[in-house]
């Protein structure tokens, strides 16, 4: 398991309008931006990243998260494969996160 604390840092370090942008092209709009939703079609914007809150929301899908969150249903990475690609982004080293053995009771 990922530590916990590892997982706020790195999202503390991530800049979401980075990630986003990389994908998606971004525009600004007031405090935040926004853009055509990627997860279904639309003409309107609305996909909107708040950098403040480090989170994006879609009010016409209903997709919301942060950068993780985002990477899982963009690229289709699994939990811990979406935390090793924003670790890679902010220069972050994943710690080693192998499960204990089980114990065996004969």
């Amino acid at each position: 398991m990922i530590p916990q604390d590892f997982i706020q840092s790195l999202l503390s370090r991530v800049d979401m309008v980075d990630v986003m942008d990389r994908r998606v092209p971004l525009k600004k709009a007031g405090a935040n931006f926004q853009a055509c939703c990627p997860f279904h079609n639309e003409k309107s914007p609305s996909f909107t990243v708040s950098p403040t809150k480090q989170f994006y929301h879609c009010f016409g899908f209903g997709a919301h998260g942060t950068a993780i969150c985002f990477l899982m249903e963009y690229a289709g990475l699994n939990y811990v494969d979406a935390i090793k690609a924003l670790a890679d982004q902010t220069g972050m080293v994943v710690p080693d996160f192998t499960a204990p053995n089980p114990v065996s009771v004969l």
